[in-house]
């Protein structure tokens, strides 16, 4: 890795090899710019995210070419009701020499695809979060690291609902953004059809590799923040919680649970990435806003008056950073 005589210098370079990244990726995935965004935001950040569309919107296709322009390992575990916790961290076996032997699973590569996270019980979710918090995993006593960086993107189909295992709120919390992936417009699905329905077919370049991902990871770290901004941020977050001393008057009327001291911190962490690939060597109260929606989207709990009235919960954050 190239060391920079600065990190103003680091910087700047960040944003340049940021635009390279979405030329790579714009060659495969049309459109989605915010979605894309907001999950290199999540890698650089090493946050996680949890991504809601129906299917047929190209998530794993968007995730496979997010591996491969990164230059990272790849695998896509389809969560299923009778998937195992062995099935997602690996196994010991028995091997010719009478010695058991550990078999890693699936986790163990740099990017991992949760595909439909909540089809399968909460047993089998727990064993991939706690790689998620740990970035690590423990088997028969003995704890084996996963390679780093080490990025989780969880699918979840927002139709369908029947024999499903919602996330509890605990485990929502580990991941940084929950992005909702749309319907593509008009002239983007005609590009979209038009690229995928011949013969071409397009392999992204790689642009950036693991140990610079590394290096950008802790630079995103260290740039500073101004006071006034962590407070914006700290307040934000207190706003959602009902019945306390910083709440909303909406935080009282339609919210039941609020977002935790880790939304501040995702925001605060979100906001230095954002500034970052925006060219800005320091945060700004428009930063946070920016990454606000999705890290307190899925943080917030709504209470029954808010379901009976319709209120969205992107309702209620529009409503809190008035």
């Amino acid at each position: 890795m190239t060391q920079f005589t600065s990190d103003v210098e680091a910087i700047d370079a960040l944003v340049e090899k940021y635009k390279v990244l979405r030329q790579e990726i714009g060659t495969v995935i049309v459109g989605q710019d915010d979605v894309l965004k907001n999950l290199l935001i999540s890698i650089f950040s090493r946050g996680h995210c949890l991504l809601v569309g129906v299917p047929g919107l190209a998530k794993t296709l968007m995730v496979n070419t997010l591996s491969k322009v990164l230059g990272l390992s790849y695998n896509r575990i389809q969560f299923t009701p009778d998937l195992m916790p062995s099935d997602i961290i690996g196994t010991e076996i028995l091997d010719e020499q009478r010695k058991f032997r550990f078999i890693k699973g699936p986790v163990f590569a740099n990017i991992i695809l949760a595909d439909e996270i909540n089809r399968t019980p909460p047993k089998t979710q727990s064993a991939l979060l706690e790689a998620m918090q740990e970035k690590a995993v423990t088997v028969a006593g003995t704890t084996y690291h996963l390679d780093e960086p080490f990025f989780v993107l969880a699918t979840q189909n927002p139709i369908e609902q029947e024999g499903t295992y919602p996330l509890p709120e605990a485990q929502l919390d580990r991941f940084m953004f929950n992005l909702w992936l749309d319907y593509p417009g008009f002239e983007e699905e005609l590009n979209i059809v038009k690229a995928t329905t011949t013969e071409k077919s397009v392999n992204p370049k790689v642009v950036l590799k693991a140990d610079e991902i590394l290096y950008y990871q802790n630079l995103i770290r260290k740039i500073p923040v101004a006071d006034n901004v962590y407070e914006y941020a700290v307040t934000l977050s207190a706003k959602t919680r009902p019945n306390t001393a910083k709440a909303h008057p909406w935080a009282n009327d339609y919210i039941t649970w609020g977002a935790g001291p880790r939304a501040s911190q995702y925001l605060i962490i979100g906001a230095k990435c954002h500034a970052a690939l925006s060219g800005k060597y320091s945060p700004d109260i428009e930063d946070v806003r920016s990454v606000s929606t999705s890290v307190l989207r899925h943080r917030i709990v709504r209470n029954y008056k808010a379901e009976a009235e319709g209120i969205r919960v992107e309702e209620i954050i529009r409503k809190l950073l008035l």
